[in-house]
């Protein structure tokens, strides 16, 4: 179950500048203070007590636990909360809602009674990102972000965004997700407090078009919002991703407002992001784990667990999987399980009347707000070069953690991270490079996503430089490999692409052993020894799809997939990688200040 990938709230050409300057003003508050508790012990109450990801397997849960665990030892991070990592079981995919309960149990194992004293932060991080496949290997809560020294990733947004939030918060748990952000100011005395019981929600103002893709609430048609930025008020009712007449016949759209706050359309709804639970709460949906046992359906955190709340909820949506990625038997009776345990909770929402919230999801999505949207830019203080050597400051680039000779080249709306770059090598406008060793000369077209990964395959260590069109969808799958001519790869289709690099289509395996065929498990891309071959191999290929020349493959060429590529990915040969680029910078950066 997906949320949304656009961007909702108020759009920087319909807020006043008035209302942009207190979203700048009011973040960088939040970043100077998170910055403050960055390699240092926090005091009792100051900072969440626990510090929660979710995973999808035991695979990304060690690998997330060797990420945090370096980010502690560096400093990274505010030193005395507990980080922990939390798996999915083995077996079907259960969702975020799944992963909540999950968690839950976890660390009710974990802290048992004195959970009930503690203030804990459940970031949603599972999943392995086919929409962004830079982040898929290393997790998409460690995703890169143009700000801060040591450069920050998601995780570090995250936690910045929400640094007032425990001080003021009775004990319990605060759901988010790995790959949003959520801006917004409050005026004068005003706080978001997470002091009542049931569920309390934060709920952006958005276009009603928006709210088809999003969670909508449906509030107290006589409890008119004023001018406030921040409002508390009850809600009677929770609406998931419904159609515009929906909103209409349950009373959800207002009408704007007017003053500095105010949409461009005359009408809006509220949507959501994320939520809190109090501890009654929490402990009512540990009880549901047990009723229900085993997982073998996707359960929505939003959906499925919001929908049950308000005085107005009724059971209807139980039976509606419109908006199901894979639909099963047990779905229903899940549903109605949850509905009929969580029916009567309260649900309050936090009305941020002055907020945005941001998608970071897909490729695209990645490219548009690092390096292209002035808004976000602005509103978080965004960098062209963030702790990087030898990096083009110029705006509508972004350069993170990356070693660049003097003389290269990066163009404009390209997003470079984790990488080194060669004297004379050139980065195209528009492209992503990820994590990849780039000889000198060499020229990446643009419009294009190229991410290295290194793998071990029977005990042998290699790389694997994958290369997909910026457009290119992943996750669309046909049934069998004699329809693979409807799989578009950069443009062209799948066959046609294997033709320019003297492959048949007879020749092309798709790993998983599942019956649907994908860019995501098709084996494309090849295997070398080390990481400078491996880039230009596969850019080699790229441009010859991308010009039509003829390029033949290297005869005894191992071919695997992205999907097979994370399967044997070697984790501790990427950190080190990273690693080596994080001591070259900091060498380089005190060097430059002692001369």
């Amino acid at each position: 179950m997906e949320r949304d990938t656009r961007q909702i709230g108020l759009g920087t050409d319909s807020m006043s500048q008035e209302s942009v300057t207190k979203l700048q003003k009011a973040t960088k508050v939040k970043i100077g203070k998170f910055n403050s508790l960055r390699a240092r012990e926090v005091q009792p109450g100051e900072f969440w007590d626990v510090v929660a990801v979710t995973a999808a397997d035991e695979s990304q849960r060690a690998a997330y636990e060797l990420q945090v665990r370096q980010k502690v030892a560096r400093k990274e991070l505010p030193l005395g909360p507990h980080y922990k990592v939390f798996s999915d079981p083995p077996g079907p995919k259960i969702g975020n809602g799944g992963s909540t309960l999950y968690a839950l149990q976890q660390l009710n194992d974990i802290y048992g009674k004195s959970l009930e004293r503690l203030r804990v932060i459940l970031i949603h991080a599972g999943g392995f990102s086919q929409r962004l496949p830079s982040a898929s290997a290393l997790g998409k809560i460690f995703t890169a972000v143009p700000l801060g020294d040591p450069l920050y990733q998601m995780l570090e947004l995250k936690l910045a965004l929400y640094v007032d939030f425990p001080c003021r918060m009775k004990p319990g748990v605060l759901v988010t997700c790995a790959d949003d952000i959520e801006l917004y100011s409050t005026g004068g005395d005003e706080s978001v407090r997470f002091d009542q019981p049931g569920f309390t929600a934060l709920a952006h103002p958005s276009s009603l078009s928006v709210g088809t893709t999003h969670g909508v609430f449906v509030l107290d048609p006589d409890k008119k919002s004023g001018h406030s930025e921040v409002e508390n008020v009850s809600c009677l009712r929770f609406l998931h991703k419904p159609s515009i007449d929906e909103m209409r016949d349950s009373g959800a759209v207002r009408k704007s407002r007017g003053g500095c706050f105010s949409l461009s359309d005359t009408e809006f709804v509220y949507t959501d992001s994320t939520y809190y639970v109090d501890f009654d709460t929490a402990k009512s949906l540990l009880g549901l784990l047990e009723e229900l046992g085993p997982l073998h359906c996707e359960v929505d955190a939003y959906g499925d667990f919001l929908h049950a709340l308000g005085p107005r909820a009724t059971v209807d949506y139980t039976s509606n999987t419109a908006n199901v990625t894979k639909e099963e038997d047990s779905l229903v009776e899940i549903r109605r399980k949850i509905f009929h345990l969580l029916k009567g909770t309260p649900l309050s929402v936090i009305l941020l009347n002055n907020s945005k919230f941001y998608h970071i999801g897909t490729t695209s999505e990645y490219l548009f707000h690092l390096a292209r949207d002035g808004a976000l830019r602005t509103e978080l203080g965004l960098l062209s070069s963030a702790f990087s050597l030898n990096a083009d400051e110029n705006p509508g680039r972004c350069v993170m953690c990356s070693v660049l000779d003097p003389a290269c080249s990066v163009g404009a709306g390209a997003v470079v991270e984790y990488s080194r770059l060669g004297a004379g090598a050139s980065v195209g406008g528009g492209s992503v490079v990820s994590g990849c060793w780039v000889r000198a000369g060499l020229s990446v077209p643009g419009g294009v996503f190229m991410h290295s990964l290194s793998v071990t395959r029977g005990h042998r260590a290699g790389f694997v430089t994958v290369a997909f069109g910026i457009e290119d969808d992943l996750k669309r799958g046909v049934e069998a490999p004699s329809r693979m001519a409807e799989l578009k790869l950069f443009g062209v289709s799948l066959p046609e692409g294997l033709s320019r690099w003297g492959l048949k289509e007879g020749e092309l395996r798709f790993s998983g052993g599942a019956p649907g065929c994908s860019l995501w498990n098709a084996c494309l891309f090849p295997v070398c020894s080390d990481q400078q071959s491996s880039f230009s191999l596969s850019l080699e290929m790229l441009q010859a799809a991308l010009s039509g020349s003829a390029f033949t493959v290297p005869k005894d060429t191992i071919l695997v997939s992205m999907r097979e590529s994370l399967e044997c990915k070697n984790l501790e040969e990427m950190l080190t990688f990273r690693r080596g680029l994080y001591e070259d910078i900091t060498r380089g950066k005190r060097d430059n200040q002692s001369s």
